[in-house]
Formats: structure tokens, C-alpha cells, sequence
């Protein structure tokens, strides 16, 4: 378990590093505004970016598995190694040799999750509703937006599988980008 001091002590770390490296936080949090702002503009096109970068993560994840499954092939469990690294290669190719079909897929599975998500949140914001402090209602707006956005989606599909995942990676990485650059600049502020 993590003391008090231990999380002091990681915390005052983390903000001497944010503190040293404050230009490549800046650099970092710009570059991702920028392709956040792309990814909002052109959609289908961050979209199809997202479905080539994950087959060829699962590609070369699942090659990788082929080789080290192979290197350890005495020891226990190498069959289902085997299958699993197999499994990645095969998803991975299927995603590169059809990466439209994969985003009509990918929608689909996005849409699922933010329905299970909403629900789960809805769920968790009930079971707090008695606290103090109000937070539950938070947490309750939280999963009717995930379930607004999941029936948004499902319901549109399949044209909605062109602008889907590409607009919610831009909102998310302009948000990641614009709280990366507030970050950095607090910490330039307080180096001067």
C-alpha cells in the first residue's frame, strides 16, 4: 500500500520533471491539438488512419508472439501462445487487406462499448446517490452522454461508421494536447 509521504514524494518528482521538460510537454500537447483538429476536420480519413495503425499493431505484435512462442516452445502453455500470436497476425492482416469493412466493425464495437459504459455508469452513479456531495449526478450525466453518443452511433450506422471513431480521437486527442499544454505552460510560469 502507498503512504502518504510515498505519493508526496512521486508527486513533487513528477512536477520537477514537468518543471525541467516543459517545452517538449508544450511540443507534445500542440502536436496532439494539431492532429486533433485534423482528426475533427477529416473524420473518415482519422478514421482509416486508426484502422491501418491497429492492424499493423496486432500485425507485428502477433509476429513477435510468433517468435517468441517459438524460441520457448518447451515450456508450459505453448499452444495457447501459439494461438493467441496467430490470432494477432490473423487480425492484424485482416484489418490491413480491409481496412473500411474494419472501421464499419471497429464503429460497431465502439458503439457497444459506450452503451456498456453508460449503462455501468448509470449503474455506479445510483449506487452513490445517497453520499454527500452531489458527485452521483456527475457520474449519472456522464453515462446518459455515453449512451446518447452509443445510440448516436449504432443508430446511424453504417454512414456513421465514417465519422465515428475519427471524431472521438480528435475530441480526445485536443483535449489530451490542450491539457498537456496548460500543464506546460503552468510549469514555465513557475520556472520564471
Amino acid at each position: 500500500m502507498t503512504s502518504p509521504e510515498d505519493l508526496s514524494r512521486l508527486q513533487s518528482a513528477m512536477s520537477r520533471t514537468v518543471k525541467a521538460h516543459w517545452k517538449a510537454f508544450l511540443f507534445e500537447g500542440i502536436l496532439l491539438a494539431v492532429l486533433g483538429i485534423a482528426a475533427l476536420i477529416v473524420p473518415p480519413l482519422a478514421s482509416l488512419a486508426i484502422a491501418i495503425v491497429l492492424g499493423w499493431m496486432f500485425l507485428i505484435s502477433g509476429i513477435g508472439g510468433l517468435i517468441v512462442t517459438y524460441w520457448a516452445r518447451s515450456s508450459p502453455g505453448f499452444w495457447w501462445s501459439l494461438i493467441s500470436a496467430a490470432l494477432a497476425v490473423l487480425a492484424g492482416m485482416l484489418l490491413l487487406a480491409r481496412p473500411m469493412q474494419a472501421v464499419l466493425t471497429l464503429t460497431i464495437v465502439l458503439g457497444a462499448y459506450f452503451l456498456a459504459e453508460g449503462v455501468a455508469t448509470i449503474m455506479y452513479a445510483l449506487e452513490h446517490r445517497r453520499e454527500p456531495g452531489g458527485r452521483w449526478s456527475w457520474l449519472l450525466i456522464s453515462g446518459l452522454v455515453d449512451i446518447a453518443i452509443s445510440f448516436m452511433v449504432i443508430t446511424g450506422l453504417p454512414s456513421s461508421a465514417e465519422w465515428a471513431i475519427g471524431i472521438l480521437v480528435g475530441i480526445n486527442l485536443l483535449f489530451g494536447g490542450a491539457t498537456l499544454i496548460g500543464m506546460a505552460l503552468a510549469a514555465r510560469k513557475s520556472n520564471t
